[in-house]
């Protein structure tokens, strides 16, 4: 199956222009992901998305690591799309692209509200 990548091209300053990379399996085919073949894709996107949730014990630390921060919402939005729940994934698109893109800052500490 392949997946369109689109990305901009930003050599010529004058005109933007969009260009297609076709990812495939192949892409990201590895040893280690072949053992993982066997594994449901929502139970991937499942453990990804654990993986990448920030801790509250590391929320001081992370709250402002914009990688971080978008890699705990495009993992959750994908395990919302993988439950064909679009709705709740468009959201955390939404709000990983504010992270990458700099147009959303971290809120303060949750535990008391000025860290």
């Amino acid at each position: 199956m392949a997946i369109s990548s689109c990305y901009f091209d930003m050599t010529d300053s004058t005109q933007v222009k969009p260009q297609t990379q076709s990812l495939t399996k192949d892409t990201w085919a590895s040893p280690q992901t072949d053992r993982l073949s066997e594994v449901d894709t929502l139970e991937l996107a499942q453990a990804l998305a654990e993986r990448l949730a920030i801790a509250p014990n590391d929320w001081h630390r992370l709250k402002s690591n914009r990688p971080a921060r978008a890699g705990e919402q495009i993992a959750a939005a994908l395990v919302y799309l993988l439950k064909n729940q679009p709705q709740e994934a468009l959201p955390r698109l939404q709000q990983a692209t504010g992270w990458l893109d700099r147009s959303i800052s971290a809120p303060p500490c949750p535990s008391h509200g000025n860290h």
